[in-house]
């Protein structure tokens, strides 16, 4: 951010994206958010398994990639702003994406789901603030819905 604002002092055309919470099918298998998808699908296939997870309470931002790839084009091809946070700016909670995946399918997420007692999360809330890049005419185009069915209908 130094780099860039001291380069951009000299004229040079630099720009900084802060890029908050953005999700694709390409996310790895890890991640909470692709961990729950990928559960999901094997479930609507008929597994039985049981997904363990933390805090189901933690929010942040469900932004798909594609849209933040989007935000970092619209920040670059302009030359009046030089610094943007890219993200949604709208929290939903992890039990919001197990509702809306499951819901996909049809199944009730209470039935494969148990949560590790004692976990302790790294933040309880992520949420960005993206009034600049939207200044500039950015927003999302897929909203939380679309993403989790781009999620679940993702080939593996």
């Amino acid at each position: 951010m130094y780099a860039a604002r001291y380069f951009r002092s000299l004229g040079l055309p630099v720009y900084v994206g802060y890029l908050f919470h953005h999700e694709s099918p390409f996310r790895k298998p890890d991640h909470v958010s692709q961990k729950i998808a990928l559960s999901v699908k094997r479930i609507a296939r008929g597994s039985d398994e049981v997904l363990e997870l933390g805090d189901i309470t933690v929010e942040k931002e469900w932004t798909f990639a594609g849209d933040t790839a989007r935000g970092i084009i619209t920040l670059i091809e302009q030359d009046e702003v030089s610094e943007a946070v890219i993200g949604s700016g709208v929290a939903y909670s992890i039990e919001n994406w197990l509702e809306q995946c499951f819901g996909l399918i049809g199944k009730d997420w209470h039935d494969y789901v148990r949560l590790r007692e004692g976990f302790v999360p790294e933040y309880n809330r992520m949420v960005s603030d993206p009034g600049t890049i939207h200044s500039l005419g950015w927003m999302p185009a897929v909203d939380f819905p679309d993403l989790a069915r781009l999620m679940i209908e993702s080939s593996e």
